[in-house]
């Protein structure tokens, strides 16, 4: 079996190809996908060459971890039936590529434990789950955020979660054209506000130069939660942290309890995916899809359209 998936065959070089699958077993589903997200946090690193080393990294690899689609076979003891929508948070079937990712192909071979089903009426709004449920782990029945920094896809999130529980952070933004779509929160520029006694700072930047001054905004006992993913050594003056007694805490990935609590939310009402989706290319043009995504400060989140491929 083949599928046509993005593959980064080494920094910088991005292409469509064709790929052997792996065989599908008993406990295994196949999944015809409809629909799958590009993250210009970890995609963006993998792309430049500047994703620091994991256990099972390398090129040529399948990037992508939010993936939606459809099942078309599934193993006797997958847990799934042909033709239900499910979201796929990545794959390791590909025989001549790394998957330490690798959701961005026409088909994937998943275990069936890692295929979850979703409602119908999502639709490609299923790719923001893997967002929503890292912002809800970053949460981990810690103290709400009552600042963000940043007000991309994942600051929005975050938001949008904190709001929904109770909170009202705020969110600075540098750029004004993403200052926009917020909902029961504000966002300000960074030189606008002169607070310096938050009680929880939550970084979904991604910039390790912001640590001294996210702390000199904390107050006593105040955490400081590294939300993002950082390609730089993360190091912090000493004393004003000292003199604070600063809580650094580091968020990692989710966990299927965030993605169970965050359905749960969605189908409450208590949490929207609106908005959120603001470019969708045909997967033909991924590569054009890639440098948008990357390259443009209006696009939240780029999708890519794998129903016309085969």
């Amino acid at each position: 079996m083949q599928a046509l998936a993005v593959l980064v065959e080494k920094p910088q070089h991005l292409a469509l190809r064709r790929l052997e699958l792996v065989s599908p077993g008993l406990e295994d589903v196949v999944v015809a996908t409809e629909w799958s997200g590009i993250s210009t946090g970890t995609e963006r690193l993998l792309w430049s060459g500047r994703m620091p080393p994991f256990p099972g990294m390398g090129y040529p690899l399948v990037p992508g971890y939010e993936s939606v689609g459809r099942v078309v076979e599934a193993g006797v003891d997958s847990g799934h039936v042909v033709g239900a929508r499910v979201f796929v948070p990545g794959s390791r079937g590909f025989r001549d590529a790394r998957g330490l990712f690798g959701g961005a192909s026409s088909h994937l071979v998943v275990p069936g434990a890692k295929a979850v089903a979703i409602p119908e009426h999502l639709g490609q709004a299923g790719v923001l789950l893997a967002l929503a449920a890292t912002a809800r782990h970053a949460l981990a029945n810690a103290a709400l955020p009552d600042l963000i920094i940043g007000h991309g896809v994942l600051g929005r999130m975050l938001a949008r979660i904190a709001v929904a529980q109770g909170g009202a952070p705020v969110v600075w933004e540098t750029n004004p054209l993403r200052a926009t779509g917020a909902e029961g929160y504000a966002v300000v520029a960074p030189e606008a506000d002169s607070r310096k006694d938050y009680r929880a700072i939550y970084d979904v930047s991604g910039d390790a130069a912001l640590v001294d001054t996210l702390i000199g905004r904390l107050g006593p006992q105040g955490e400081l939660v590294l939300a993002g993913f950082y390609d730089q050594p993360i190091s912090f003056a000493f004393p004003p942290a000292f003199m604070r007694e600063t809580r650094l805490r580091i968020a990692a990935e989710w966990k299927p309890a965030d993605l169970d609590a965050v359905q749960a939310m969605l189908a409450e009402g208590r949490l929207s995916l609106d908005g959120l989706i603001t470019h969708s290319a045909p997967a033909n043009d991924a590569t054009d899809a890639y440098r948008t995504a990357f390259g443009d400060p209006l696009c939240l989140k780029m999708i890519l359209d794998w129903r016309a491929c085969s």
